[in-house]
């Protein structure tokens, strides 16, 4: 019960979205500029002395963690890849579609006909390379998810441990209305991972 409830949570902070799905965003709404004051964040609070129950957020673990950023990463290389391609089938399509609509009346049926079997087999491929890429990104994810998931529980053990801790849960998913900030552990399992990671290359 304990790892697919990590992957549930996790789930919403590494998978960036279907390759295929895409939209143009809605332009966001005007807001007034906060005051100054008002922006500045709030400084942690300071653990609970002898506190033996703590959150963690995980959402936020995967976004702000080296391993979350560089899954999140890795699926959006993966997501562009497999974009290009399907952006290039479309265009092919589209070409052959607007070729038969400018030029059918100079063909002959016969020419007419083998043009609109190319156009539907160039239909039924998009579709299905679709299909496969949208598989392909969801089965890439749940990889990824797996791999951060076994990072991910020895480090929230041995936060628990390092702060005497019976119980650690998710603020995400616990239905808890209200919950001191203090007991929040969320940055020391993202220092814990990230302590646990190897070194990153630098970059060229």
């Amino acid at each position: 019960m304990k790892s697919v409830f990590v992957l549930v949570v996790l789930s919403t902070a590494l998978v960036v979205g279907p390759a295929m799905a895409q939209q143009p965003a809605a332009p966001a709404p005007a807001t007034p500029a906060a005051p100054a004051a008002a922006q500045a964040p709030a400084p942690p609070r300071p653990f609970p002395e002898g506190a033996k129950i703590a959150y963690v957020d995980l959402n936020q673990v995967a976004s702000q963690s080296r391993e979350g950023q560089a899954a999140g990463q890795r699926i959006k290389e993966m997501q562009a890849k497999i974009q290009a391609d399907l952006d290039g089938r479309q265009k092919a399509l589209q070409t052959a579609q607007q070729k038969l609509e400018q030029g059918g009346a100079l063909l002959s049926e016969t020419a007419r006909g083998q043009q609109a079997k190319e156009i539907e087999r160039m239909q039924v491929e998009l579709q299905r390379a679709t299909q496969d890429a949208n598989q392909n990104v969801g089965e890439f994810t749940q990889e990824l998810q797996l791999e951060f998931q076994q990072k991910l529980l020895p480090v929230i053990a041995r936060v628990a441990a390092a702060k005497s801790l019976h119980f650690i849960f998710s603020i995400a998913d616990s239905g808890v209305v209200y919950v001191d900030p203090g007991l929040n552990v969320t940055a020391d399992v993202v220092a814990a991972l990230d302590a646990a990671a190897p070194a990153q290359p630098a970059s060229k």
